[in-house]
């Protein structure tokens, strides 16, 4: 007859084996959601999420307010990741998990002109008000910035005098793409949208007291199939580890 000693190392081998196996077998694909604006801080958290969890994240980008439309129109994804106020609304509306809202990040507004042009002054509100009227042409987005801005242009008395030289592209479309293309002279958009755009020149955020704050924030889906996986993102996504990338991405840990 013959005996099969068991020995630890072997032990250990199947135990890891098991493990992987389990490990597989419990990855879930997650499926976001985000703004565009959280792109460059959300894509590298998710990447090492992947390697430490064995789940797979996939994610759509767009503008604040198409996402909500899409959200409110009954498009499932497991995470939705926009700005504060749109996330309460979808709570509300019972589209995302009563609770479940965790603040990601906050981001200010930023101005740039296109590469090879003067660079104005904006390190006042009224610099910022005569940058606006000087120039030829002023692109702001159809997000939480471009709300800010239209009403902006409104207190600082310069909304009708600008009306017909400002451009507001679809929501997704990107003003520092506009401006490279020579489509607008000066542009206001969230920082980490405009910070690492090839063909224009960022110039800085609003001055303080001008400037307006979005909280980005993340909403777990009330039809995710992957709540538990989705759950762990979170945990990922706002964990103290996560500051520093936010920070690179030119926004701000919440």
């Amino acid at each position: 007859m013959r005996i099969t000693v068991i020995t630890p190392h072997f032990v250990r081998l199947f135990l890891a084996i098991l493990s992987v196996g389990a490990a597989a077998a419990d990855a879930a694909e997650i499926k976001v959601i985000a703004a565009n604006a959280v792109k460059d801080s959300l894509t590298p958290i998710a990447a090492s999420f992947e390697k430490a969890s064995g789940h797979r994240v996939t994610v759509a980008w767009g503008g604040t307010e198409a996402i909500f439309k899409r959200i409110a129109s009954d498009d499932v994804f497991d995470l939705v990741l926009i700005a504060g106020p749109g996330i309460d609304r979808l709570i509300t509306d019972g589209k995302l998990v009563q609770g479940s809202r965790a603040d990601f990040a906050r981001s200010g507004v930023g101005v740039a002109v296109r590469s090879g042009l003067p660079k104005p002054d904006i390190s006042s509100s009224e610099s910022v008000k005569n940058a606006v009227l000087a120039a030829g042409s002023v692109a702001y987005s159809s997000g939480p910035s471009g709300f800010y801005l239209a009403e902006l242009f409104k207190r600082l008395g310069i909304a009708e005098q600008v009306r017909d030289k400002t451009k507001q592209p679809a929501s997704g479309v990107q003003v520092g793409e506009l401006l490279a293309r020579g489509e607008a002279d000066l542009g206001f958009q969230q920082i980490s949208e405009l910070l690492h755009v090839k063909g224009i020149d960022y110039l800085g955020p609003l001055p303080a007291d001008i400037q307006n704050v979005t909280i980005y924030a993340i909403g777990l889906h009330a039809s995710s199939k992957v709540p538990d996986a989705a759950r762990a993102l979170i945990k990922a996504l706002v964990a103290p580890d996560a500051g520093q990338i936010i920070r690179q991405s030119g926004m701000d840990p919440p």
